[in-house]
């Protein structure tokens, strides 16, 4: 996770790529809202696509030994 830093410094120690502010969740919220990684590279020009690999990786380890509730189908 070398892309990955946090800092109290750069966006108030919110996990970001590379020591830039852009922060790990805007990454993963554009792929979520529907956006390939190509797109997200194109919309913020510093990051490259192993950012956006980087900081998908972060968001699944990041859940991966949480418990998440879930909502019962209604």
């Amino acid at each position: 996770m070398e892309r990955i830093t946090i800092d109290p410094k750069v966006m108030g120690g919110v996990p970001c790529l590379r020591g830039l502010r852009i922060p790990v969740a805007t990454v993963v919220n554009m792929i979520a809202g529907g956006m390939t990684p190509e797109q997200v590279v194109d919309e913020l020009p510093p990051l490259e696509l192993d950012d956006v690999r980087a900081a998908l990786r972060y968001a699944a380890d990041a859940v991966a030994d949480r418990e998440i509730p879930l909502q019962p189908a209604g």
